[in-house]
């Protein structure tokens, strides 16, 4: 899902419309008309996408033989992702180099609290839970809060329930699906401190992911652009040794090249002690 822009700097979005079932030229097509046209992409990618989507993507860059796109797959939930897209809109804005841009998804991610408060979690997979979970799930009336990340935790709703938030200040997106409950905006957002709330539709993958349309997805992100572009200049960054981009991390984005462990000895050094011995 693309939300709208956070402010007007913010850039649009592209959004790949049924890159998997389209044929592939046109797929093709449109890729490379965004490169030719932004120089760099990066794609954002949900780690629950079908697989037929994801070897779409790979294919097309294999097609291109580019190393000007960077396929990014954090382990987020649907609105989650959807924040940390539209945070690298943001920052597209500003003068970042592309493959700066790319390697701070990796950062942002995590300064991201997303999770969902549910009816049931029976079908829930993506967040572990126990069998007295599933057990009281079936229980009328049952709701339970669940953080997806960083750190998975799982609550039964009571009045003493709570779930650990940012201990920074953060704003939340609230996407109601079918579940009437005022426990996010009453009780989990005042508890967290967030200094904003605003409201959305649910993105449609979201009842997938979460096993149940029955469900109120939330998410504490940073807003502020100021505070996006510290962060992410605050960090020491190389050159990748492969392709001479500018990144930050220890693995290139685009190019997907890890710095050479100089620890280790030459080949050739190896050979000739194996010969020996």
């Amino acid at each position: 899902m693309a939300l709208p822009p956070q402010d007007e700097r913010t850039l649009p979005a592209v959004v790949l419309r049924d890159i998997d079932r389209r044929p592939l030229e046109q797929a093709l097509a449109e890729m490379q008309t965004l490169v030719e046209q932004h120089g760099h992409v990066i794609v954002v990618c949900s780690q629950a996408a079908p697989t037929a989507v994801q070897r779409r993507l790979h294919t097309l860059r294999s097609l291109m033989e580019s190393d000007r796109i960077a396929l990014f797959r954090p382990d987020l939930p649907p609105l989650g992702l959807a924040v940390l897209a539209r945070q690298l809109r943001q920052l597209a804005s500003c003068d970042i180099s592309p493959g700066v841009l790319a390697s701070a998804g990796r950062l942002l991610v995590h300064y991201i609290h997303a999770g969902a408060l549910l009816n049931s979690v029976t079908r829930l997979d993506r967040v572990p839970v126990g069998l007295k979970s599933h057990a009281k799930s079936w229980v009328p009336g049952s709701q339970f809060g669940v953080l997806a990340h960083p750190e998975p935790q799982l609550v039964r709703i009571t009045p003493e329930a709570a779930l650990p938030g940012p201990e920074f200040g953060t704003w939340m997106l609230v996407a109601k699906g079918q579940l009437q409950s005022d426990w996010v905006t009453a009780t989990l957002a005042p508890s967290w401190k967030v200094q904003g709330l605003r409201e959305i539709p649910l993105p449609a993958e979201s009842p997938g992911w979460w096993g149940t349309g029955k469900l109120i997805e939330f998410c504490s992100y940073l807003p502020d652009l100021s505070v996006l572009y510290q962060l992410v200049t605050s960090v020491r960054r190389s050159s990748c040794h492969w392709c001479g981009i500018d990144v930050i991390g220890d693995r290139c984005v685009f190019c997907s090249a890890t710095p050479p462990d100089y620890d280790s000895p030459p080949l050739k050094q190896l050979e000739n002690r194996t010969a020996v011995g």
